[in-house]
């Protein structure tokens, strides 16, 4: 028990700026098993960004109250998979070999692909959250599932990755032990984890239509396996950051459409 708690002290140590017990070890084999508690990460982030939405509406309304959720959210990460969604943008937008994209990739500064797409997706996401906001700030146990189930969801579409897909960085990378290979019933785990904000929102709104946000789920995970699959033989760890961020923008676009038409 002490063990899986380790595993998942390591996955909220790895993936997000909290504090955790001076205990809870650096080991790379618990960093690989931490895999299957991404989503649970998820949970956390999503908390928190939906606790701070509720206070921020409260106190300067909604519009505030989302930026303040996404200010939060990105302090608790530490702009974890932003900073992987600008590099992605930044290597595949500026590299036309394998070898120039990953070393682009590895470059700690931002050019002008990361900039401009993390604008948009930035942008994107805000303005989607307003429609969601309006439609759920009445039921305060929906909107914080809304926001648990985009942060759980789309991590979890970010770690099949290392399932189905090799790994392409190079081996100074610090998500290299990630990346080894992970038993499957961790996929299993994960998708359990994953799964069950989403059913607690589609029952919590009588709405089992928002199941159907799986599908294009699915679609983005097959185009971005084949898109990385072209050009570098795989994906990195800014990939699977790039994959959240997008994945969570979906999500959130996909949830406006079914909440409108079912």
């Amino acid at each position: 028990m002490k063990r899986e708690l380790n595993v998942f002290l390591t996955a909220i140590m790895f993936y997000t700026r909290l504090p955790c017990p001076g205990w809870v070890g650096h080991e790379d084999s618990l960093l690989n098993q931490s895999t299957r508690y991404l989503p649970v990460v998820g949970w956390v982030v999503g908390c928190i960004a939906a606790f701070t939405f509720l206070a921020g509406n409260i106190l300067f309304g909604p519009s505030l109250g989302i930026l303040l959720s996404m200010v939060t959210s990105v302090i608790t990460t530490g702009a974890f998979h932003e900073d992987g969604f600008a590099d992605t943008c930044d290597g595949f937008g500026g590299g036309w070999t394998k070898e120039r994209i990953l070393e682009i990739m590895k470059d700690s500064r931002v050019g002008t692909y990361g900039v401009v797409g993390l604008i948009l997706l930035l942008g994107t996401k805000f303005l989607s959250l307003q429609p969601l906001v309006s439609l759920s700030t009445s039921q305060p146990l929906v909107l914080i599932l809304l926001f648990v189930m985009a942060h759980s969801l789309s991590r979890f579409v970010a770690c099949t990755f290392i399932f189905t897909h090799p790994y392409v960085r190079l081996s100074e990378s610090k998500v290299k032990p990630v990346a080894q290979a992970v038993e499957r019933y961790n996929l299993y785990i994960g998708a359990t984890f994953a799964l069950v904000p989403l059913l607690a929102l589609s029952v919590a709104t009588l709405k089992p239509a928002l199941l159907l946000l799986l599908f294009p789920l699915f679609v983005l995970k097959l185009y971005l396996g084949n898109y990385f699959s072209k050009w570098i033989g795989g994906y990195t760890g800014d990939c699977l950051g790039a994959t959240q961020q997008v994945s969570e923008v979906l999500i959130y676009l996909t949830s406006i459409l079914l909440w409108k038409f079912t």
